[in-house]
């Protein structure tokens, strides 16, 4: 065989070995530090479901790191950084979303020895505790809990905490649960996942309660069905993660559980939600908010 021959063999065997290994990994992106979701370190329940997908499907998971702050999808999956994120509400628009694999709500956290074993938003009590929320600190109100509670005149007992607090601060978003152990806020109104978690890890007791299940104002819904998402028109690897989520849904309802996320029934479609602002809402629904 001539040099020209074995350059040419060479070339195309090592086109095809790096053919076969993007095909064997499972790009994702993530947030390196939003645990229960996900961090650095892949101690997050969706780094575990990120593992079981990749495996079966005789795959090995590639990370590409980014703060879930600003255009989040824009700079990630979008910019072709990754072929997948695995936790986003169902029917955003950034993103072709599979099938639901859970969903879960907002949630009302106290410290069990307080007693108060509030449900609702409508509470008379809530007029008078000191209330903690997450916000995004650039003056944005969009959050589910804010916008409900501004709208039932609630605003002065208030307690907002940074949802992305510092880059150098270990899961910022704990500091609102940590706020309620200290005895800093009455009570928090924080999303599922991250209070379930945090609660379940907490020193204190603590008494985690849905809130508004069927929320009395449609605009403001507090339950979200989450899925993963892929970029439009890679509907392959959508159709392998509809297919695994569908097989293995009680595998993945126990991981979560462990990890404390609270869990509600078999959610309902997105497009349910018939309202001009769906894309939006979605946007501002959950873990780090607004955005994305």
């Amino acid at each position: 065989m001539s040099s020209a021959s074995k350059l040419v063999a060479l070339t195309a065997l090592a086109f095809l070995t790096a053919a076969y290994a993007a095909a064997a990994t499972l790009r994702v992106c993530a947030d390196p530090n939003n645990m229960p979701f996900s961090n650095r370190a892949e101690q997050g329940f969706e780094n575990q479901l990120a593992n079981l997908i990749a495996k079966d499907l005789g795959m090995t998971v590639q990370y590409y790191w980014f703060p879930q702050r600003s255009s989040f999808f824009k700079k990630t999956l979008n910019a072709g950084h990754c072929d997948i994120v695995m936790g986003l509400p169902e029917g955003m628009d950034d993103a072709a979303t599979s099938v639901p694999y859970y969903r879960s709500s907002y949630v009302f956290v106290s410290r069990r020895d307080r007693r108060l074993n509030i449900k609702s938003m409508d509470d008379p009590r809530l007029h008078h505790l000191r209330i903690g929320v997450h916000t995004t600190g650039d003056g944005d109100g969009s959050l589910p809990p804010v916008n409900a509670l501004i709208s039932r005149g609630i605003v002065r007992n208030l307690v907002d905490f940074n949802i992305y607090g510092r880059l150098d601060e270990k899961n910022p978003p704990a500091d609102l649960i940590r706020a309620v152990e200290n005895n800093k806020v009455d009570i928090a109104i924080a999303w599922g996942p991250m209070a379930g978690y945090f609660a379940k890890h907490s020193s204190v007791p603590l008494q985690v309660t849905p809130v508004d299940v069927v929320s009395p104002d449609p605009k403001i819904p507090f339950t979200f069905a989450i899925s993963m998402g892929v970029r439009r028109g890679d509907s392959q690897l959508l159709q392998r993660l509809n297919s695994e989520i569908q097989q293995h849904q009680p595998r993945i309802h126990r991981l979560l559980e462990s990890y404390g996320v609270p869990l509600l029934a078999a959610p309902p479609s997105a497009a349910a939600i018939a309202i001009p602002e769906r894309s939006q809402l979605l946007r501002n629904c959950c873990k780090r908010g607004t955005d994305l």
